[in-house]
């Protein structure tokens, strides 16, 4: 650069200065635009040597680039890279200094506020004869900010080429190429973090995709059913989304199920299940239908998949065949409470649904009320008229399409009582038929009396004792009795009402259960099951037949299970007495024998 004395600057120097900055602007990179402006100071500015700290992320400075001139009489400022000083001691320095606009001028005399930590070299140029010679431990800095003002970091100067300290010109172009410096140097690391970003960015999507194409084989592929439903908009619920399992397990095209969703495909009964389950995110063992019509037991799973920002997105759900372990599980109930040789229900079935329709508060003695006045009471909780709608309390605790209601509540507001269903609440007692046929009736004599109308209903327990089957099992052995008592459970079966009970207590003793029955209609159905069993019946060839004992009890509030049952018993040994049929031998005999 020229002298500082010549009153206008040289049109050299323009362009130099110029290209510098041209080059500052071109750098691709951060260590690019750094190199730039160490050697841009040199170069273009008249130096012999520059060095750029950079500020680091914990507010330190580091010798980020350096130049020098090969003919430069200094020597080491290459070995400052890398070095670093703490923002502290920086500071300071910074402070100190004499202001030169923008500028820091350290004079040789002031080196004392140069803190050990940051690194410095120290020329070996000739000592100054006058007062405006530059000296080897003189330091010019040009502070480098952001557009914000936070420091970016410090551009060092050293030997000015011409020997003197710098002039006015000198400054301002300083001034100038410090603040293009710190303009690229911001740009530049904008650039820098954008790269970093993009690359991040590009890193995720890579692995968004990876993981996008895992959950696509996952979900296709997988040995089970899956579908994803929608949470949201108006195809909430509706399956956007499912594999071929799905699609073999329910035997549905995946275009039909995808216009469908499980609330279309459950069973009736587990609708409510289905509910609860989507909204709590857990699990169900239910019902869906197959396109055959029939239904396929399956336990599912759900996964809600959420945004951070946006909430829940869509329902997961695994779908797994447990149609075998059902159909296991309801085989071991089946064996348990029923009868291995007839199917019919055993004597253990047959007490549970007893003991449900019964209750153990007793029947108030006395009561005035007739039928159809106030306070007069529905038997088993049932509304007038409505006896024989049992099933449509299946799923209430304690009720089930067999046995109805729980017996003993009616529904009433208030709430229902613990252990039952919803809609059960205020006690109402069963109604007992009261004797008005001929004293000593061994059909029906109640256990109980009453002073309820001949129309009133209740539920009547019916035991039958076949006569003549030891002799059957003595002549012709065990096989053909077993087959006696199949035929014979057959025919019971078909003699009684829906909803009505045949169970086989044991040995070649059944029981019947039916409820909402008048007196006459229960001696009718005995009637029926008499003249289902005494027709003769055709075993192994040959052709038997055997009689049938009946006798009718009637189940009242306060009675238990075994009362219920003594009392058919009885009313059953009066009518073979009567009929002096004394096949068996004594009650205690037979009591036995049930029992094993």
């Amino acid at each position: 650069m020229e002298a500082e004395s010549e009153p206008y600057v040289r049109l050299a120097t323009l362009r130099t200065l110029h290209r510098v900055v041209a080059d500052l602007n071109a750098a691709r990179s951060l260590a690019g635009t750094l190199q730039a402006v160490v050697e841009g100071a040199v170069h273009g500015l008249g130096f012999d040597a520059a060095a750029v700290s950079l500020v680091r992320p914990d507010g330190d400075l580091v010798v980020a680039a350096v130049w020098e001139l090969e003919e430069s009489p200094m020597g080491g400022p290459s070995v400052l890279l890398g070095q670093v000083g703490s923002r502290e001691s920086w500071d300071r320095l910074l402070g100190v200094s004499d202001h030169w606009g923008t500028l820091r001028f350290l004079p040789y005399d002031r080196g004392w506020a140069v803190a050990s930590d940051i690194p410095r070299w120290i020329g070996d140029g000739p000592l100054p004869v006058y007062a405006n010679d530059w000296h080897p431990a003189d330091g010019l800095l040009a502070p480098m900010y952001s557009a914000g003002g936070d420091l970016l970091g410090v551009l060092s100067v050293d030997r000015p080429r011409s020997g003197k300290r710098p002039g006015a010109w000198t400054r301002e172009a300083l001034e100038m190429f410090s603040l293009q410096a710190s303009i690229a140097i911001g740009n530049a690391r904008l650039r820098a973090e954008m790269q970093r970003a993009l690359a991040r960015l590009e890193k995720e999507q890579q692995a968004l995709r990876a993981s996008e194409e895992s959950f696509r084989q996952a979900f296709e592929y997988a040995p089970s059913g899956m579908a994803i439903t929608e949470l949201h908009g108006a195809g909430r619920g509706q399956l956007t989304r499912v594999n071929d399992a799905l699609c073999r397990l329910l035997g549905r095209p995946r275009a039909v199920l995808r216009q469908q969703s499980f609330a279309d495909l459950v069973h009736p009964e587990d609708r409510a299940l289905l509910e609860r389950t989507s909204a709590e995110s857990g699990r169900a063992e239910l019902r869906l239908s197959r396109r055959d019509g029939g239904y396929q037991w399956v336990c599912l799973r759900n996964s809600i998949v959420a945004d951070a920002a946006e909430g829940p997105s869509f329902l997961l759900t695994h779908v797994e065949d447990i149609e075998d372990r059902k159909r296991h599980e309801l085989q071991l109930a089946h064996r348990a409470s029923h009868d291995a040789l007839t199917g019919l229900p055993n004597g253990a079935e047959l007490r549970a649904r007893l003991a449900r329709r019964l209750c153990a508060e007793p029947q108030p003695v006395g009561a005035a009320a007739k039928p159809g006045e106030a306070g007069y009471p529905q038997p088993y909780g049932y509304p007038a008229d409505s006896y024989s709608a049992h099933t449509a309390y299946e799923g209430l605790e304690g009720g089930d399409p067999y046995t109805g209601p729980v017996h003993g509540y009616g529904p009433v507001e208030g709430g229902p009582p613990p252990g039952l269903g919803a809609g059960y609440g205020e006690h109402v007692h069963a109604v007992v038929p009261a004797e008005y046929g001929p004293a000593g009736d061994a059909w029906s004599a109640p256990f109980r009396p009453g002073p309820a109308a001949p129309t009133d209903k209740g539920l009547a327990v019916i035991f039958c004792d076949l006569d003549g089957f030891k002799s059957i099992n003595d002549r012709f052995g065990h096989n053909a009795g077993d087959a006696v008592l199949v035929e014979v459970a057959r025919r019971l079966s078909g003699a009684v009402r829906d909803g009505d009970t045949v169970a086989r207590l044991g040995g070649d003793e059944f029981v019947v259960l039916a409820d909402g029955i008048g007196r006459e209609e229960a001696k009718d159905l005995a009637h029926r099951l008499r003249n289902a069993i005494i027709p003769p019946m055709r075993i192994d060839g040959r052709a038997m037949r055997v009689g049938v004992s009946l006798g009718i009890g009637w189940a009242g509030c306060g009675m238990s299970t075994e009362e219920v049952l003594h009392t058919a018993d009885e009313r059953m040994y009066d009518e073979k007495r009567a009929r002096g049929g004394a096949v068996r031998g004594a009650r205690g005999e037979r009591s036995h024998r049930r029992a094993g």
